[in-house]
């Protein structure tokens, strides 16, 4: 499915980022994220939030060229031609990227691989729901008298909101609610592969979301990013519960007892001590790991989570840490930042089309907003020292907890900076010869 960490670093064929570089012995899915450019009908998506960006260096690159070139010309001052002519390259890379994201954005990003081999450039979105379910139908068959992992991360519930004909119009929540009809068949059809071969016994299943809805995506008045409830906020706000809150859904017959509820907060980083878990493995000790291990959770030895502080962080910027409280039970939420809405009532950041994680986007909060989630898990009315007599004592107790976080940090470089975000024609996922990037295997073998 949907992998979204990249593929090259330094050439077209080195894939340091490909899922086979990280673990994984088998792949087939994008190797990218899904946009709307990929359908072709909604408005750009990537485009939107990029384009500004490569214009403004663009033009910057170019007014410090033409600076450079005059001063040289007139003898102003000595300046190099190789300093002049690759700052020159640079504009035209990011004239090149600016320009791209208009229409070449379907053709070079929105491409289906199959390992280290890409199948579809551009992907044809209405065979892979078919696809995908094949692949990991297979897969399953291929290695059920043995131990595996099958990761499998779906391309629905998330805009363009690709629906197959069968599904279209079956859900009364429009366009969302038949993706999510469609989400749902194909869950129950990986099941049933489980159970016809006999697995269901022997098989941990886990089932999430990795955020909540998008509030901010629309067409016309469709709301096409799910619904959050009772809780504010949602996808990418950092911190509000809305965006980070989601259900897990967890089956393993004969091991688990069904029907069980636990309300303890976890987190998906948890996914991955638990997997080493069940391997009989033990998780890296060089490094502090984030996760704990569901199993006892799950099996009723202990009766809380393992996390007593979880931290909220939106891009690089650390926007809230939750504190539960063992002592008492209580669940405590300080936001040290949290995004400015547009419009200002509306718990949305409409007017921007998706939640800044710093400048003028957000509100600094010293002390931080202090919530109790056990009484107010909407997060409506902030605690202050005449409405809560804990709420100093609580305030300090998670900035201690921060300060140890901290600790444990190691600085990295900026992945989304400039230099990162631009177009690099040398790194371009291609089937063809470059620029000319059109191919399908999946037909061609079928």
């Amino acid at each position: 499915g949907k992998w979204h960490m990249g593929v090259n670093c330094k050439s077209r064929r080195d894939h340091c980022h490909h899922p086979l570089n990280h673990g994984f012995d088998y792949f087939y899915g994008m190797p990218f994220t899904l946009l709307n450019e990929c359908q072709g009908t909604d408005d750009p998506e990537l485009a939107k939030s990029l384009q500004d960006t490569y214009w403004f260096y663009t033009q910057m690159i170019i007014l410090a060229v033409l600076t450079l070139l005059i001063g040289k010309l007139t003898n102003l001052f000595s300046v190099k031609w190789k300093i002049i002519i690759c700052l020159a390259i640079c504009g035209l890379l990011y004239f090149i990227s600016w320009f791209s994201s208009y229409g070449f954005t379907k053709y070079w990003n929105c491409i289906l691989m199959r390992n280290h081999d890409i199948t579809e450039q551009p992907m044809d979105l209405e065979k892979t729901t078919s696809n995908m379910l094949k692949e990991a139908v297979s897969f399953i068959e291929r290695n059920k008298h043995r131990p595996f992992l099958l990761f499998v991360s779906l391309l629905h519930v998330h805009t363009p909101l690709v629906t197959t004909e069968k599904f279209l119009g079956r859900s009364r929540h429009g366009l969302y609610g038949d993706n999510i009809e469609e989400m749902d068949w194909m869950v129950g059809m990986l099941l049933d592969v489980i159970d016809k071969e006999g697995l269901k016994n022997t098989t941990f299943i886990y089932f999430a979301s990795d955020h909540g809805g998008s509030l901010e995506a629309h067409r016309g008045n469709a709301q096409l990013g799910g619904w959050n409830g009772i809780y504010k906020g949602g996808k990418g706000m950092g911190g509000w519960e809305g965006g980070i809150r989601v259900p897990g859904i967890v089956r393993w017959p004969g091991v688990l007892p069904a029907g069980t509820v636990i309300n303890e907060l976890t987190s998906l980083m948890d996914i991955f001590p638990t997997v080493v878990h069940l391997a009989g493995g033990a998780v890296p000790q060089d490094r502090v790991i984030d996760g704990r291990t569901l199993l006892p959770l799950l099996q009723g030895t202990v009766q809380h989570s393992g996390h007593e502080f979880m931290f909220h962080y939106c891009g690089v910027f650390l926007h809230a840490v939750r504190w539960h409280q063992k002592d008492s039970g209580t669940i405590w939420k300080a936001h040290y930042a949290t995004p400015v809405f547009q419009p200002e009532a509306s718990g949305a950041c409409f007017g921007r089309g998706i939640c800044p994680c710093f400048g003028d986007g957000v509100t600094h909060h010293d002390p931080p907003l202090l919530f109790d989630l056990s009484q107010d898990p909407s997060e409506s009315n902030p605690l202050s020292a005449d409405t809560e007599p804990l709420s100093d004592t609580v305030t300090r107790r998670i900035g201690k907890a921060v300060e140890e976080h901290r600790k444990t940090l190691t600085p990295v470089p900026q992945q989304l900076s400039p230099h990162n975000n631009i177009w690099k024609p040398w790194l371009q996922p291609c089937c063809g010869t470059f620029p000319f990037c059109w191919c399908d295997e999946e037909n061609n073998k079928a």
